[in-house]
């Protein structure tokens, strides 16, 4: 049974930075996008970046330049810098990963880690 299990959330001023940190426990082969996601209240879940193979990473708008997402292949990790945080950044964040196995494709999702961004 694969499980994503994220840390690193928690409170932290505007212009403050933090790093979350997902790491995949159990037998998972053949991953190919390590990602975070995000949701705030209200709102619908948005993806933030996304990290495919070797070196390719991807950046909503609104973190490019902040934000930098790195993965460990070797422990199956992804981690996400978080710099010049603003409270718009206030949300849940997920860490998401995608892959094929056996010629199955299959997705997993951590449980969510808080992230609060104050004024």
């Amino acid at each position: 049974q694969v499980q994503l299990v994220e840390s690193g959330g928690g409170l932290v001023q505007a212009g403050g930075s933090l790093r979350l940190s997902c790491a995949a426990s159990g037998s998972i082969f053949g991953i190919n996008t390590m990602a975070w996601y995000r949701q705030a209240p209200g709102k619908q879940r948005e993806l933030v970046a996304t990290s495919t193979g070797l070196v390719s990473t991807n950046y909503a708008d609104s973190v490019k330049g902040r934000f930098i997402i790195s993965r460990d292949n070797a422990k199956n990790a992804v981690t996400l810098q978080m710099n010049s945080l603003k409270p718009e950044d206030t949300a849940v964040y997920y860490c998401n990963v995608r892959g094929i196995n056996s010629g199955k494709l299959y997705e997993y999702w951590g449980q969510g880690t808080q992230v609060t961004v104050s004024t």
